[in-house]
């Protein structure tokens, strides 16, 4: 057996991603995705395409922030490993399932063949999460009423409520963040992510109690593929009381009023609240992800 052929792609080759087959059905998540043919490479064994992966960035960023499309033909876990290893950029690696995909052998075995060959190139588990979305003949869900929300100009007072809500967090990716460098940079990744995504700074929305307790904040946003819940967080001091279905109530409803025709959100399988949430407030689980993070970073 001849070694593996690892590739870039250009625009005059961008059609060999498309050669790999695709159990996974991963071109059905992606398909409101902007991908550069660039950014796209693939693993060859005597011509044929044996493993591909697509990294994706925002329309302005000069590297990719994250892998999002990852695919790898069984028993060539090796040629797998090998294509995430020689990029040039070590990032977070997200695999992309359906929603169903433990419940059938043959979904199960292509997925377990990806997080091998991810394994293999050094990149260890971070968190699973549900991929949700929300479409208008599912309706709106009720808001409560019980909290009051306006807009803020200062960043501040958002960095603060960040600080806050991230000392008591059950989110993978925030608690690696505290972890690693403490919560003022948690919570400031939170803001940059805010400020990269394509929507109104206007749109950042803090909740206060009737008597004007600052309770929680919800971001509604737009990421390149389309409007999403942005963020949801809830003080430590007003949990327990369903703030945070409030939250994503009036985060969904916020969107549609501003023009949004379906609404993605996500948590990690973990967060059992807020996927209990996310249920109540008639959000489907469309797909599941598992993200990956290149172990040099642990």
């Amino acid at each position: 057996m001849t070694d593996p052929v690892i590739r870039a792609l250009d625009e005059s080759d961008a059609h060999l991603f498309d050669a790999h087959p695709d159990p996974l059905n991963a071109a059905a998540a992606h398909r409101r995705t902007l991908h550069r043919p660039d950014w796209k490479r693939v693993a060859l064994r005597d011509g044929t395409v044996v493993a591909r992966g697509a990294w994706w960035g925002g329309p302005d960023d000069k590297e990719p922030v994250n892998i999002n499309w990852f695919d790898v033909t069984e028993g060539e876990e090796e040629a797998g490993a090998e294509l995430l290893r020689s990029a040039p950029w070590q990032v977070e690696l997200e695999i992309n399932l359906p929603g169903d995909w433990r419940d059938h052998p043959d979904l199960a075995a292509a997925a377990e063949t990806r997080f091998a060959a991810a394994r293999a190139a050094g990149y260890e588990l971070l968190v699973e999460r549900f991929l949700y979305r929300w479409t208008p003949d599912l309706g709106l869900p009720e808001r409560p009423g019980r909290l009051v929300y306006s807009a803020e100009p200062d960043d501040a007072v958002f960095f603060d409520a960040l600080r806050r809500i991230h000392s008591a967090t059950l989110d993978a990716h925030s608690l690696k963040a505290v972890e690693e460098d403490g919560l003022d940079r948690a919570a400031q990744e939170e803001l940059d992510f805010f400020h990269w995504c394509p929507s109104p700074r206007e749109w950042w929305q803090l909740a206060r109690t009737p008597e004007g307790d600052l309770a929680g904040i919800h971001i509604p946003a737009h990421n390149p593929s389309g409007p999403t819940i942005g963020f949801i967080g809830v003080l430590p001091e007003h949990r327990g009381r369903g703030y945070a279905y409030d939250l994503l109530a009036e985060c969904t409803n916020f969107l549609v009023e501003h023009g949004a025709e379906a609404v993605t959100g996500a948590t990690d399988r973990g967060n059992f609240p807020m996927a209990a949430n996310f249920a109540k407030a008639g959000f489907p689980v469309v797909r599941e992800r598992i993200n990956f993070h290149p172990a040099a970073q642990a």
